[in-house]
């Protein structure tokens, strides 16, 4: 029996996965970005162990979220599920300066990894549109470019494959993965999304708590319990230390060394 912690659970794929985590008998924290979606959380996932509350388009409701999971002890893994889709027409902010599809997708996930107490694995879902994509490491809070929602999500979304693989890199005691859930059909996704929602929910349950020899290796990405290449700039050791120094900077908050 695991203990996991799933952001980004009050409905979706968060909300599926740790149904069938509960299902499978591990213990399951949920997460939701206030008061209201923590209840309906834990209401919608029927045996959960507790919620985490805080709003992770800022940097203080994602510390907020850090220090409550902290508060309930260790856990197996964590999913950093909880993420921002591509239809934002404009570019929002919660905190100044940072566009808030980058702070949920992005430096939401570096917070809570940097603070929470490392578990055994660490999953970051990812998405399919991060392929192809060439980030613009010089300007991923979008001041420079002319503002596109769709290359924003996809540019988060390679980022959660950076930093997936940095962790992996530099944390030798834990298994860092990424996966993509296909598009499916979530709020996010939309209705007419082609892609079984159910399969998106089984790889995150199965990379957090699967003793088969792929989930419990790391530094690897996945689609439907198989590995699938990335897009290769994933694997670009620089392009990884530039997004920890940007999420560094934007938050205040290292990403420690083993």
């Amino acid at each position: 029996m695991s203990r996991v912690l799933i952001t980004g659970s009050s409905d979706g794929l968060g909300l599926l996965a740790a149904k069938l985590l509960i299902e499978q008998g591990h213990r399951v924290v949920v997460h939701g970005r206030n008061h209201d979606r923590s209840r309906e959380a834990l209401e919608a996932a029927a045996g959960a162990e507790g919620a985490v509350t805080g709003d992770l388009s800022t940097v203080a409701g994602a510390k907020t979220v850090a220090d409550e999971a902290n508060k309930l002890g260790q856990f197996d893994a964590i999913i950093h599920n909880a993420g921002i889709g591509y239809r934002e027409a404009r570019r929002a902010e919660s905190d100044p300066g940072v566009p808030n599809i980058f702070a949920v997708n992005v430096l939401a996930p570096y917070i809570l990894t940097a603070l929470i107490g490392r578990p055994k694995r660490l999953i970051y879902v990812a998405s399919g549109m991060h392929q192809g994509i060439r980030p613009r490491m010089d300007d991923l809070l979008w001041t420079k470019r002319t503002w596109s929602g769709g290359s924003a999500y996809a540019e988060s979304k390679l980022c959660d494959v950076l930093l997936a693989f940095a962790v992996a890199r530099r944390w030798k005691t834990v298994l860092s993965n990424a996966l993509e859930p296909g598009w499916v059909p979530t709020k996010m996704g939309g209705p007419s999304a082609p892609d079984d929602l159910t399969e998106g929910s089984i790889t995150q349950a199965w990379l957090a708590t699967s003793d088969d020899a792929p989930a419990q290796s790391t530094g690897g990405y996945f689609y439907h319990q198989r590995p699938l290449s990335p897009n290769p700039i994933t694997n670009d050791i620089a392009t990884q230390e530039q997004l920890l120094t940007e999420c560094r900077r934007v938050s205040g908050i290292p990403l420690i060394d083993d």
